[in-house]
């Protein structure tokens, strides 16, 4: 009875009480929203240029701010990694499709958004290694010209 009780609970915890992930997933349900990726990876740029903006300045004095200073770094780091998830996992894996490289005009246009793509993961990661905020504006430019791309606009 015991053990009834207990793998009972234990299926319980696993099935209500685990945080759940509320990214989209790699299954082709059909439901996506481009538009508020877009946005969302906007909203990354904002927190990271804040971020880089905050560690600079609490940097000038390090001893009275160190720990704010590493909670700005922590964050900086975070958004970056999520704004590159959605580079990835979105954009990439799913949005992108292959393209037949016969048709050229198609094949360019493929070759365009992968490179902006593979480009705002490189300054993602510059984000991650530096407070350059000349990394933020190339990845805010790079979303633009890839919403551009994107939509075809």
């Amino acid at each position: 009875m015991k053990k009834i009780f207990v793998w009972s609970f234990i299926a319980f915890v696993c099935l209500f009480c685990l945080p759940k992930i509320f990214s989209h997933c790699q299954i082709p349900c059909g439901i996506y929203n481009d538009e508020m990726r877009f946005t969302m990876m906007k909203e990354h740029l904002l927190t990271i240029e804040k971020s880089m903006k905050q560690i600079i300045e609490l940097s000038e004095q390090p001893d009275t701010n160190a720990n704010q200073i590493v909670r700005w770094v922590m964050n900086k780091e975070q958004h970056a990694d999520e704004l590159a998830h959605i580079v990835t996992h979105y954009f990439l894996s799913q949005r992108i499709k292959l393209v037949d490289e016969k048709n050229s005009t198609s094949f360019k246009d493929y070759l365009l958004k992968v490179s902006m793509l593979h480009k705002m993961l490189v300054y993602a990661m510059k984000s991650k290694q530096t407070t350059d905020v000349s990394n933020v504006e190339k990845l805010r430019s790079l979303v633009q010209d890839f919403h551009a791309a994107y939509f075809g606009k």
